[in-house]
């Protein structure tokens, strides 16, 4: 994987986990306004899986490189042996 290739993964999970922290944050905000009589555990709650699915995300990009897609086909022989 080139250095461009990886920063480029970087770039997309950190804006990923940007995006999903704040999303958790606002609902967790909402939850904790309308139903939780303003408690601030809903706000970590969700602020935790929005990070915690980013990470996850951020985790399968970077090990896709490794990975091998059903399109790719790897070698073998198949050759019967016959005696």
């Amino acid at each position: 994987m080139s250095e461009k290739e990886l920063g480029k993964k970087w770039d997309r999970c950190l804006a990923d986990g940007a995006i999903k922290f704040g999303t958790g944050l606002g609902l967790g905000i909402v939850f904790s306004v309308l139903f939780f009589k303003r408690h601030t555990w809903p706000i970590s709650l969700c602020s935790g899986a929005g990070l915690g699915m980013a990470f996850s995300n951020c985790q399968n990009d970077l090990r896709s490189s490794y990975l091998l897609h059903r399109s790719q086909k790897v070698g073998l022989c198949n050759k019967t042996h016959s005696n």
